[in-house]
């Protein structure tokens, strides 16, 4: 079992392997994560640990909540994820590899990474300034069938997208979408219009048929629902999630 220690962000999203992750950083431990991260060479990755926040939990307020106006927020590197931070936490994330870091004049952070590996949370530490965690690497193995669902899976996806974005709008060529497997079902997964739970159960996938058989499950269904309904808010399938930190 191949492990790595990591700097941990968790997010009220899921990252995919080969998407792109920008992130608005303004809350201290992530900025002392960032700040930490720009130590490493610039020919180096700067690579951090993405899992994502179970049952819709957001990260620690910067404010005070209501109705108790003077109430302190709570602070430090596990703030809002309670005593046993690991039990906030999906566990299986992203790699994130930061291509770029940059620093505002007040201190927050700009930041463009990209998802590289899947990765099993196994610990979690909050004695530093922000989370870290050992991580234990996940191979991507092919799996039976999997050149044939993604065939049926992107013509499944185009289907899909026509229906949500319109007859009028733009529609993903062949041209535009890969043809891997394991590409296929992680672009899929991040531009499908699913909940958390959903897409958490995509990237935990044991394989990339069963992620890619799962998908095509998921995009007749909804695909169907969408045929029915009267109409729809535009959606970008490609926009990236940004943080909430």
């Amino acid at each position: 079992m191949t492990t790595v220690r990591l700097p941990l962000f968790p997010l009220n999203s899921v990252l995919f392997p080969g998407l792109v992750l920008p992130l608005n950083i303004f809350e201290e431990r992530y900025r002392a994560m960032m700040r930490e991260l720009l130590k490493t060479g610039e020919d180096e990755p700067r690579r951090f640990a993405v899992v994502a926040i179970r049952d819709g939990r957001e990260v620690a307020p910067t404010a005070p909540g209501l109705p108790d106006q003077t109430a302190v927020p709570e602070r430090g590197p596990a703030a809002g994820f309670g005593a046993d931070p690991i039990q906030a936490f999906h566990r299986v994330g992203c790699i994130a590899d930061a291509a770029t870091i940059r620093e505002r004049e007040d201190g927050s952070f700009e930041v463009l990474a990209t998802g590289t590996a899947r990765v099993r949370l196994l610990s979690v530490d909050s004695s530093g300034p922000f989370l870290t965690a050992e991580l234990e690497e996940l191979p991507e193995d092919a799996g039976e069938g999997a050149g044939a669902l993604a065939e049926g899976v992107l013509r499944a996806f185009r289907a899909y997208q026509k229906r949500l974005a319109g007859a009028r709008e733009r529609s993903l060529t062949g041209a535009d979408l890969p043809d891997e497997p394991s590409v296929v079902s992680y672009l899929v997964a991040a531009a499908a219009v699913l909940d958390i739970p959903a897409k958490q159960r995509l990237l935990q996938a044991p394989d990339t048929a069963t992620r890619l058989a799962e998908e095509l499950k998921l995009l007749r269904t909804e695909t169907a629902v969408i045929r029915h309904l009267p109409s729809l808010p535009a959606v970008d399938l490609t926009r990236a999630p940004t943080s909430p930190n």
